[in-house]
């Protein structure tokens, strides 16, 4: 029996009254908020990115520093705030993440040199972690019938941060500098995460637990995968998956104003592009409840191989609008799908620990993507090879998540014929 059941145990050994209820839909609508508010240490330092290479004086490379410290940050925090909120529930990692980022865009805002406000961006990623990874993973025990979409739900706060804050942070840039930008941030960002996290006090009962470990147990026996190998090709395929993901959104500001079509307009672009991420995601959850997350992960991993290949033909302006937008809506389905998975044949009890583990990867993914996309600029003075890489990695993924989607009825035909 699935981890859906909870807190008040009737005749049948559950409430259903509680999982995919009314509460439950309320609680994802507060979960959806809290991603979007933490999220934005994911965003603001890409819509920075040319501001900061003239600010510091440095080259693309080095501007591109402050992102990857705020993956790393980010990576480092989604497992820590994921293992904290398996033990104690979400309350206390979003109060310690909207801490972070208050401090972490205050301090960042009187930085005199790149490498200082690195620093402070891996503060700043720290924190944003409490959005994301523990979120999905609390939220994913309120849910069954729609497990999926709830979890495309949770992820999409991440993206919404992408659609709507770096409209907020080039305005501001532009008209308070952003300095004083990131001021604004540090002090709005706990009055919104604060009381919204002591709405989410409520949890589940630890004996439902015991019924969801049962489940997951028989069909991590019909997969015919051990906990780590199945944990280990998700990390794999998730690190792919995001080196490949991360050349448009971390660089596309930055492309947009080498050719000449300045920082707004790129702007524009990655605030479509995560736009239609969310549709996307949503979308693809709503299908992954019907078709299961696996045959999702391959669509959404093909489609997304065929965007970046588009960018290798097409940069006028209008083109970057369409194959942008197209490249949100191919590839915002497959991150919350390896959480999916993770639910489906891993121990529930380490839900938050293993999904922050594969997300880590893929923001791993993110922050190692898009410093290697600034020095092969730096390198070849185009971002033509960079796309290269990226839809090299995005054929790793590709190979990875189709075996494993083929691999249990290639194991069950082995069984029949040796038999």
């Amino acid at each position: 029996m699935p981890l859906s059941e909870t807190k008040t145990v009737a005749p049948g050994g559950f409430d259903p009254g509680e999982i995919d209820s009314g509460y439950a839909w309320w609680r994802l609508v507060l979960t959806l908020v809290l991603g979007t508010v933490a999220c934005v240490g994911n965003w603001s330092v890409v819509v920075l990115l040319p501001t900061l290479q003239l600010e510091f004086e440095t080259v693309r490379g080095g501007a591109s520093l402050p992102y990857t410290g705020t993956m790393l940050g980010f990576a480092l925090g989604g497992v820590v705030m994921g293992r904290l909120a398996d033990r104690v529930g979400i309350v206390a990692p979003v109060l310690i993440g909207a801490f972070l980022l208050s401090f972490g865009y205050i301090v960042a805002a009187f930085t005199t040199d790149i490498w200082q406000f690195t620093a402070l961006s891996v503060v700043i990623g720290l924190g944003s972690a409490a959005g994301f990874a523990p979120l999905i993973s609390d939220l994913s025990h309120w849910f069954r019938k729609h497990r999926a979409l709830a979890v495309a739900f949770a992820a999409s706060g991440s993206y919404l941060s992408g659609a709507v804050w770096p409209l907020i942070i080039e305005h501001f840039q532009a008209t308070q500098g952003w300095r004083a930008t990131h001021v604004g941030i540090g002090l709005f960002i706990p009055l919104v995460m604060v009381p919204v996290a002591l709405l989410l006090r409520r949890r589940l009962q630890t004996t439902n637990y015991l019924q969801a470990e049962a489940a997951t147990a028989a069909a991590r026996d019909e997969l015919g995968l051990k906990p780590n190998a199945l944990q280990a090709i998700l990390v794999v395929a998730g690190f792919a998956c995001c080196m490949a993901m991360s050349m448009p959104q971390v660089h596309i500001v930055a492309y947009c104003g080498d050719l000449g079509y300045g920082v707004a307009v790129g702007t524009q672009i990655i605030a479509l592009m995560l736009g239609l991420g969310v549709v996307s995601r949503l979308a693809s959850g709503a299908l992954a409840d019907r078709i299961g997350a696996g045959p999702m992960l391959i669509l959404g991993s093909s489609m997304q191989a065929l965007a970046l290949l588009l960018y290798l033909f097409f940069n006028s302006e209008t083109s970057l609008y369409v194959i942008s937008g197209l490249f949100g809506l191919f590839q915002g389905g497959i991150v919350p799908m390896y959480a999916v998975i993770i639910r489906q044949f891993l121990p529930p009890r380490e839900a938050g620990v293993r999904i922050s583990l594969v997300l880590m990867a893929t923001v791993l993914g993110m922050a190692c993507g898009g410093l290697a996309a600034g020095y092969i600029f730096d390198a070849t003075g185009s971002y033509r090879l960079a796309f290269l890489h990226g839809f090299f990695w995005n054929c790793v993924n590709l190979v990875l998540v189709s075996w494993l989607v083929l691999w249990p009825k290639l194991r069950r035909q082995r069984q029949a014929a040796a038999a």
